[in-house]
């Protein structure tokens, strides 16, 4: 299946002066899939070293970082010769041995000549104390589950998003339904890959189940395995409250709701791992709408979010009958898998960062800000086709932005002051004012 994080990779390799790539994200968005392939389509040759338990990778670079002696004991491991810009050198789980990651600083040093990708939880590197991270000495990328794009593509909807791209919204219009009906089957499903395969190949919404509490599961699981156990029980609530705390009408973290009593400090770690690993978005309150956003965060206030649509609809137990009972779907928990659905897309956009504003008197909340080259976007979040948009129109008469944008079910329109863009097509908002 396509993903559009292979042009940036080929950008990556096109560049002079390249530093070893590391991809970030949770297990089982594809880190590993994307790594293999790119080394097949960009390169002629590529040696894979996966450190999980990797008794002779742990000795190799547990001794002295010279490059020329790792490059020989991975032409040895592999049984070939590693040639300068034709190998593509990956390194998979590298978190399980901290000194590989260690290495990357010197191979950016000292044997620029050779191209490596890597992936692994930074978090499981952060808790092996001793371990220094090259900073500065590495490049990141990305990587999230498969945006709606991706995931029209991998159902065979190219046309569909070539509309999308070229911004025919009224060829788009004509067929509405078809993206409406991908839509939902995209709520249920998700981006996570294992699933869309499984569902592009057989069509059966049980076993995308199936497959969604497996990954659940093996997150659990992940828990136990890298996390300090007496944090794990914290992990285990904090992630399990995640549903219903997005269910609620005022969808800001409250810690209280995890556990009665609960205060930030018995959750910090608890958080920053699964937002390390990648499985929660946090997206905090700003201010006032300047830039830069991050500049006017506030850091008592946020938002949690999952890594996918689909394991939220899973966690909730969302039954696929509910695709059959019209828009429904996208109402179900006062509009937490729509909310849900517009940050993920958002977070899989290169180079945006989300917050999300209200005013001081509580009374007035727009869902997303986002900054989009020198300007600031608001984006109201509407589950239905009730179009009042009384926090918006107050955040517009405040900071009169040059774009304001509701995304909900109705067509695309451009209004006085704001544009209407459908949620089947909210990744169009990246070519806006550019």
């Amino acid at each position: 299946m396509y993903r559009s994080a292979i042009e940036q990779m080929s950008t990556w390799k096109s560049r002079k002066g390249k530093k070893p790539l590391l991809i970030r994200g949770a297990r089982q968005v594809g880190k590993t899939w994307l790594m293999r392939e790119f080394a097949r389509t960009a390169y002629s040759d590529s040696v894979y070293v996966n450190f999980d338990n990797n008794l002779a990778m742990k000795e190799l670079f547990s001794a002295d970082m010279q490059v020329g002696r790792l490059i020989t004991g991975l032409e040895l491991y592999a049984g070939r010769k590693i040639e300068p810009g034709s190998t593509l050198l990956i390194f998979d789980e590298i978190q399980e041995v901290p000194q590989a990651l260690t290495s990357l600083k010197y191979f950016h040093e000292n044997g620029p000549q050779y191209d490596i990708v890597c992936a692994g939880s930074l978090m499981g590197v952060a808790l092996h104390k001793g371990t220094s991270f090259p900073v500065g000495k590495v490049e990141f990328l990305d990587l999230h589950p498969l945006s709606f794009t991706e995931y029209m593509l991998a159902m065979g909807k190219e046309r569909f998003v070539e509309l999308l791209t070229a911004g025919d919204f009224e060829m788009a219009g004509t067929f509405k339904q078809e993206y409406i009906d991908l839509l939902k089957s995209y709520y249920f499903i998700g981006g996570m890959p294992e699933a869309v395969a499984s569902y592009v190949q057989m069509r059966d919404l049980n076993e995308v189940r199936e497959i969604h509490r497996r990954i659940l599961t093996a997150y659990e699981l992940d828990f136990s395995k890298h996390a300090p156990n007496e944090v794990v029980p914290r992990i285990r609530m904090l992630w399990n409250s995640i549903p219903s705390s997005l269910a609620r009408e005022n969808k800001k973290f409250v810690y209280g709701h995890v556990k009665e009593g609960a205060r930030a400090r018995d959750y910090e770690l608890a958080m920053l791992w699964l937002a390390d690993c990648g499985l929660i978005h946090k997206v905090h309150r700003v201010t006032t709408a300047s830039l830069p956003l991050k500049a006017y965060e506030d850091k008592r206030a946020f938002k949690l979010y999952l890594l996918d649509v689909g394991l939220l609809a899973c966690m909730t137990g969302l039954g696929s009958e509910v695709l059959l009972s019209g828009n429904e779907l996208f109402r179900e928990f006062k509009g937490a898998l729509t909310e849900q659905f517009v940050l993920q897309q958002l977070k899989a956009m290169k180079d945006i960062n989300c917050y999300y504003w209200s005013n001081d008197g509580g009374n007035a909340e727009v869902d997303f800000l986002i900054d989009i080259g020198a300007e600031i976007v608001p984006i109201e979040v509407k589950a239905e086709l009730n179009l009042k948009a009384k926090s918006l129109k107050t955040y517009c008469e405040k900071f009169s932005p040059q774009l304001a944008v509701r995304t909900s079910m109705t067509d695309y329109k451009q209004e006085q002051w704001l544009l209407n863009l459908p949620l089947w097509a909210i990744e169009t908002i990246q070519n806006k004012n550019r």
